[in-house]
């Protein structure tokens, strides 16, 4: 019986979890497949370190080129993440004839097109689930699940860190700089946050996202991208009175004509799916054209959820290899000829409802200025909150808008933050209102 030799690159948190599952389920896995998977290399500078996974030491070994560079080894999983070596591994794998398996979304959302054309080329495959929404199979279902559809939108929660910290903020009213400290010393959140609380990580995944939902090159840089270090309790206490919570979605819509796709923190109504994904939990409400809505829910992230879906690439590899049929489903689900560039609106093309809140003094005729400057600019306000003078200093007035242009709104608040009785930069938070 033929066996699949597997080489990983990588023994951290996720190269642990698939290590793991390769072995512990390896009689699972070959009922499944029909031949089984050999683990023959482990690759990793630290090979020191006791992952607890049990693991014969003798597939242990510093030197990447010894997994890259073995005949035996059919499938090179890459899991060190960043950029380099990570890309020059793969590269060279590809070159070996090697098939790929990678969680790393920094990577493809930067160079994946560059993967992609190279490993159609020498007729190798590239598996990714695992690079977006860790356990949840967003990428397939995708590609394969919904491939009788055109997707009309989809909105996502990409990032456990940020869901985790604004549900915190939610729950217990705790300011972002505070639940950012304990999401740190639970190991939610690295040392260094930014990818995570300023929406790059999410942005990341979207653009793997919109490429395989629309058949167009990955395109990062065209991603309006904004996080969360701004939100407070306080916009997060005005929100709740009006039926709504704040989340960090990462957005994208087709009209038809262009694609929508952008990242920021965004006001949805409270009864929604979406509102109510708590924690670190990951999920990806879609919208196609023959099935409708659905959403996909669970972890998305972590050594076991990872893994999950890295050895789930991994075994549709293996099953294409014994019959014959690798290259049966595009990398990108769509046939490399049927890949086209798409106009990507500009964040200042959209035309959507938001939320405002002004610092202002607490004097006769301040709400009349701010409305008459939003009246200038066409923009209209469907509700107003205002707190009294018990509160010391400059007083918050909250407004909801009907929909409006962001280029608009933004003209707007750059003259409405120029007035003498306005105290700080008005807070805008995005509203998309649907149940």
């Amino acid at each position: 019986m033929k066996k699949i030799g597997v080489g990983l690159l990588g023994f951290g948190t996720v190269g642990s979890g698939t290590a793991k599952i390769l072995l512990e389920n390896r009689k699972l896995i070959e009922s499944r497949i029909g031949a089984p998977l050999e683990l023959k290399w482990i690759a990793d500078l630290d090979i020191e370190t006791d992952r607890g996974v049990s693991v014969d030491e003798q597939i242990l070994t510093t030197d990447a080129r010894k997994v890259i560079n073995d005949p035996d080894v059919d499938i090179v999983v890459e899991l060190i993440g960043g950029y380099d070596p990570a890309k020059s591994f793969i590269l060279q794998a590809i070159e070996n004839g090697k098939h790929v398996i990678t969680a790393n979304k920094a990577l493809l959302a930067a160079h994946g097109d560059e993967l992609f054309s190279t490993a159609s080329q020498r007729g190798v495959e590239i598996g990714f689930e695992a690079s977006v929404g860790g356990g949840i199979p967003l990428i397939r279902s995708v590609k394969e699940g919904l491939v009788a559809n055109h997707i009309e939108s989809f909105f996502g929660i990409l990032n456990g860190t940020a869901n985790y910290i604004l549900t915190k903020m939610t729950d217990e009213g705790t300011p972002f700089s505070q639940v950012l400290k304990e999401a740190q010393a639970m190991g939610y959140a690295e040392a260094d946050p930014t990818f995570d609380v300023e929406g790059i990580d999410t942005a990341h995944k979207l653009a793997i996202l919109v490429a395989i939902a629309y058949g167009m090159p990955i395109d990062l840089n065209a991603i309006y991208t904004e996080g969360i270090s701004k939100i407070t309790p306080l916009d997060i206490n005005f929100v709740k009175e009006f039926g709504y919570r704040i989340k960090l979605l990462a957005i994208s819509k087709d009209d038809g004509e262009a694609i929508e796709a952008r990242v920021h923190p965004t006001i949805i109504p409270e009864g929604s799916m979406l509102a109510n994904v708590s924690e670190a939990y990951n999920a990806l409400y879609i919208k196609g054209d023959a099935v409708g809505n659905i959403m996909l829910y669970g972890q998305g992230a972590g050594m076991m959820p990872t893994g999950s879906a890295v050895v789930s690439d991994i075994v549709d590899v293996a099953r294409n290899l014994l019959s014959g049929a690798v290259g049966r489903v595009p990398l990108t689900g769509y046939q490399s000829g049927s890949v086209r560039k798409k106009r990507v609106k500009s964040i200042n093309e959209l035309d959507t409802k938001y939320y405002f809140r002004f610092s202002a003094e607490d004097r006769p005729g301040v709400l009349s200025k701010i409305s008459g400057l939003l009246g200038k600019h066409k923009i209209s306000i469907k509700s107003v909150h205002q707190k009294g003078r018990d509160v010391a200093g400059p007083v918050p007035i909250v407004m909801i808008t009907h929909e409006a242009k962001e280029a608009a709104v933004k003209s707007a608040l750059s003259e409405i933050d120029e007035l003498d009785v306005v105290k700080d930069k008005t807070m805008l938070i995005r509203i998309e209102d649907w149940k």
